[in-house]
């Protein structure tokens, strides 16, 4: 068996391949995979690598086909067609137990009767690991994840989150080639998820292990994350890095899963190769640095809240009124009616405390081109 790399195999990612640096070859790979129930399809085609030591997130609303991927992915549900290959292994119709993954579920499901230290040894002792290396194994991924001094504890003897930790080591501990893990945090309140992160992040990194985490919170996917699939109606609409999601969202639907974006109609005034100039119906002027159709064509711009900037009358692309101001501790979230289009709707910001507005206030708005992305609106133009 292998010895546990302590070493950081962890590297930042590039746009939409797996990061270089990541692993050696493709530990995971699925090819147009699909399920359908009772006729409907959950799950249409969906194609992907993983590369070694990356941490994939599915991200999606329920009903998305993020939890059905990764139950045929794990063989708990088979796909109606599609292959599934892992280090190249074609593990398609195994059975789970088959596949040799790792498994941390939303529900610890730690046997109540054993301590910590028995749960984590359950799977070594299930594949005959001789005794000194099984206590070298558990002994050692205890210690990386904080629990060594817990483990003649019980689980009812533990807080939520250390009984997840004892349930990621139990996964780990036999060295999957992938780890799965389903909400593993939904369970939890906000601090402890936040702390968990961390430290699910931390021995990711530190182990150098390949991660398909399933997750409908937008902020625990863009923490976690190398790469995301956001998901929608059993298809991916975009898999890419946080960063990439963020800043470049490829549909409007990705920018507004991912940051509730604020969509802006509008003409396309003028297309070059670098910019395009966007003529709002509020009547103001926009540059996008995004591509948005020819001249003349209908579009709408989208525009995260944090993105948004006030600035001197008469120098943005929207003048309006200040309608709320709520404190949300550091940030104020603000809402502005635009003056010109009562079909534009609210206008959404998110702005340093210190910067915060009055109701009632008059303010311009404005944006940098690289934070304004650009989609047409179907029938336009």
């Amino acid at each position: 068996m292998p010895e546990l790399n302590l070493k950081s195999q962890h590297a930042s990612s590039p746009a939409v391949s797996p990061p270089p640096g990541t692993g050696t070859g493709k530990p995971l790979s699925v090819t147009d995979l699909r399920k359908t129930y009772s006729g409907l399809t959950a799950v249409d085609t969906v194609s992907m690598e993983i590369a070694g030591g990356e941490f994939v997130t599915f991200l999606g609303s329920s009903g998305s086909g993020k939890t059905t991927t990764l139950m045929m992915i794990a063989g708990f549900c088979e796909p109606d067609s599609g292959s599934i290959v892992v280090g190249g292994r074609d593990v398609t119709r195994l059975a789970p137990q088959k596949r040799g993954l790792g498994f941390v579920f939303q529900q610890y499901l730690l046997f109540p009767h054993m301590t910590v230290w028995e749960n984590v040894a359950f799977p070594l002792q299930l594949r005959g690991v001789p005794k000194a290396e099984l206590r070298r194994r558990v002994g050692e991924t205890l210690e990386i994840a904080g629990l060594s001094a817990m483990a003649r504890r019980r689980p009812r003897e533990l807080s939520g989150g250390q009984q997840q930790r004892v349930a990621l080591c139990r996964a780990l501990v036999y060295r999957p080639p992938v780890i799965l893990m389903d909400e593993p945090l939904g369970a939890l309140d906000k601090k402890l998820r936040d702390q968990l992160q961390t430290e699910i992040k931390r021995i990711q990194q530190e182990l150098g292990l390949t991660v398909i985490y399933v997750t409908h919170d937008q902020e625990e996917a863009l923490v976690l994350s190398d790469r995301i699939a956001v998901m929608r109606d059993g298809l991916i609409d975009q898999f890419d890095t946080p960063r990439e999601l963020f800043e470049r969202p490829r549909t409007p639907f990705v920018a507004d899963f991912l940051g509730a974006a604020n969509f802006l109609p509008g003409t396309v005034q003028q297309q070059t190769s670098e910019q395009t100039l966007v003529r709002l119906d509020t009547g103001g002027l926009l540059n996008a640095r995004s591509q948005g159709g020819a001249e003349g064509a209908q579009i709408r711009a989208a525009v995260q809240p944090g993105r948004l900037r006030l600035c001197t009358p008469g120098d943005g692309f929207c003048t309006g009124t200040v309608e709320t101001v709520t404190y949300v501790g550091t940030l104020v979230r603000v809402t502005v009616r635009p003056a010109g289009d009562a079909a534009t709707g609210l206008v959404r910001l998110e702005l340093p405390a210190g910067q915060a507005p009055v109701i009632g206030e008059q303010v311009s708005l404005t944006a940098d081109p690289d934070d304004v992305s650009v989609f047409a609106v179907e029938g336009g133009g």
